[in-house]
C-alpha cells in the first residue's frame, strides 16, 4: 500500500485526493492555479519532491482537456499565435528543472509573488496596466523565460502567462484555451525533465497517476461554473485568484 502511495500514510493520501479535487475545480472554473494549489497544500504534509511529483501527471491530463476543449484547429491556431511564449517556457523549464535540488526556492518564489500581487491588485482597483502593442513580442519572450524558470523549479508557471493575457485583454475563451495549450506543452516538458532529474520515479509515478481521476472530476465541475460566468466576472475572478497566488508564493518564500 505504501509503495503506490509514494510512502505516504493513508491520511496523507486521502488529503492529497481532496486537495486535487479542489484544485481541479478551480482550474476548471478559471483555467489556472491547479499546480499552485496542489504544491502549496502538498508541501504541508508531503516531502517536497513527492509534492512536486504528485502534481505533474494530473496537470498533464487536465491541460490536455483544457487545450482541446474547442477542438484541434483552435488549439493549433493558439500555438501559432503564442509560439514565442511557448518556446521560451519550454526551453527554461528544461534548464531550471535540472537545478531543482540546488537552487534555493525562497528568493525565486518571493521575486515572482511580489510583482504578480501588485499587478493583479492594481487591476482589481481599476488601474490600466496594458502592455503597449509595440512591446508585445518582447513581453512574450520575457514572460515565457520567467514562467519556464519558475516552472522547472516549483511546478508553477501560470502567473506570468496570466499577467500577459490580462494585459492584452484576451477574452474568456481565448484566455482559458491559451493557458491550456501553454500549460499542456509545459507540463509534458516538465514531466520529461523530472523523469531525468529523478523526481518522477518508480515510487512517485503511481502516486501521481492516482491523483488524475479526482483532478478530472473537479475540473468537470469547474467548467460547468466557467460556462456560466460572464466576461467581467471571469476577469475579476482571475485577478482575485492571481492576487491570492502571489500572496501564497510570498508566504511560501518566508516559510509561513
Amino acid at each position: 500500500m505504501e509503495f503506490w502511495m509514494a510512502g505516504t500514510s493513508p491520511m496523507a493520501f486521502a488529503l492529497a485526493l481532496a486537495v486535487t479535487l479542489f484544485a481541479g475545480f478551480v482550474k476548471g472554473a478559471i483555467g489556472f492555479a491547479m499546480p499552485m494549489i496542489m504544491i502549496s497544500a502538498f508541501s504541508s504534509f508531503l516531502p517536497p519532491e513527492t509534492a512536486l511529483a504528485g502534481l505533474i501527471l494530473p496537470t498533464v491530463v487536465a491541460n490536455l482537456g483544457q487545450a482541446f476543449r474547442q477542438g484541434v484547429a483552435p488549439a493549433l491556431a493558439t500555438i501559432r499565435r503564442y509560439w514565442r511564449t511557448i518556446s521560451a517556457t519550454i526551453i527554461f523549464i528544461v534548464i531550471s528543472a535540472q537545478f531543482v535540488r540546488v537552487i534555493p526556492q525562497d528568493l525565486f518564489l518571493f521575486a515572482l509573488g511580489a510583482p504578480i500581487t501588485l499587478f493583479a491588485a492594481a487591476q482589481l482597483m481599476g488601474a490600466s496596466l496594458a502592455l503597449k502593442l509595440q512591446h508585445r513580442n518582447r513581453a512574450e519572450w520575457a514572460l515565457g523565460v520567467i514562467a519556464g524558470l519558475y516552472g522547472g523549479i516549483s511546478g508553477v508557471w501560470g502567473p506570468p502567462l496570466l499577467v500577459f493575457l490580462l494585459s492584452i485583454g484576451a477574452d474568456k475563451v481565448e484566455t482559458v484555451r491559451v493557458q491550456g495549450v501553454v500549460f499542456l506543452i509545459g507540463a509534458v516538458v516538465l514531466t520529461t525533465a523530472h523523469l531525468q532529474s529523478g523526481v518522477l520515479n518508480a515510487e512517485t509515478v503511481p502516486f501521481s497517476l492516482a491523483l488524475v481521476l479526482p483532478s478530472l472530476i473537479g475540473m468537470a465541475l469547474g467548467q460547468w461554473v466557467q460556462d456560466r460566468l460572464d466576461q467581467l466576472r471571469f476577469r475579476r475572478w482571475t485577478q482575485a485568484l492571481l492576487v491570492l497566488t502571489g500572496l501564497n508564493l510570498m508566504r511560501r518564500a518566508v516559510g509561513l
